[in-house]
């Protein structure tokens, strides 16, 4: 894993972005991250449409990675943690949660985690909340707009659409910054890229396997 980082400021905490699809909170040793959408190469499976397994095996490596790198104490997840009903790559996570034993993992619940409580805590989910908010922060699944807290969330998948110079459009994923807000990209590397509809007055972090970059 090539680790790419840019700090931003915010509520004067310190935020680190990377070229990962997570941040982590300095202040409070705390990785966040948006949309693991755990089960859904299983799900997808299971109806008929061949994906490999090693999707989600190389997303959860990927964050044992950031995890030991910024030696995290805790997780946020803003929401999508999974994807649909239980599965086997439930299992998975509980295999991965158990290398992690003391890593306090707090779920702020999205569209798609319409799964009992019970059963996240199963796997090593500690708290599930619809909105969580701490001190500077509000961590919500959709966009919220709050006059009191900075708003950091999810479940857009932003992306940005750029030309080359040979005259070809790529897309990359991206840190949607505001005044206000902070929208997560997608952590699963297994999802489309939203690329329109996104809040004004905003600007991009966006990254590559090799970087990130601010426009």
């Amino acid at each position: 894993m090539i680790l790419a980082e840019k700090t931003i400021n915010i509520m004067q905490q310190n935020l680190v972005l990377t070229n990962q699809r997570a941040l982590f909170w300095k202040e409070t040793e705390t990785i966040v991250l948006s949309d693991l959408h755990l089960g859904k190469t299983a799900h997808f499976r299971k109806n008929g449409i061949a994906l490999p397994s090693e999707i989600i095996e190389n997303d959860l490596q990927r964050l044992s990675d950031l995890i030991i790198h910024f030696q995290s104490k805790r997780m946020i997840v803003v929401g999508d943690f999974v994807h649909a009903g239980k599965n086997s790559e439930f299992n998975l996570f509980a295999e991965w949660k158990s290398k992690f034993s003391d890593l306090k993992i707090i779920l702020v619940k999205g569209n798609h985690d319409r799964i009992a409580k019970e059963k996240l805590f199963d796997i090593g989910v500690t708290e599930v909340c619809e909105i969580y908010e701490e001190e500077y922060f509000i961590f919500s699944h959709e966009q919220l707009y709050s006059t009191k807290r900075f708003v950091i969330s999810g479940h857009l998948h932003p992306g940005i659409r750029m030309k080359t110079p040979v005259g070809r459009f790529v897309k990359f994923p991206c840190y949607i910054v505001s005044n206000t807000q902070l929208i997560l990209p997608a952590f699963s590397s297994f999802t489309g890229l939203d690329t329109k509809n996104h809040p004004e007055n905003s600007h991009y972090i966006f990254f590559t396997k090799e970087d990130i970059y601010t426009i």
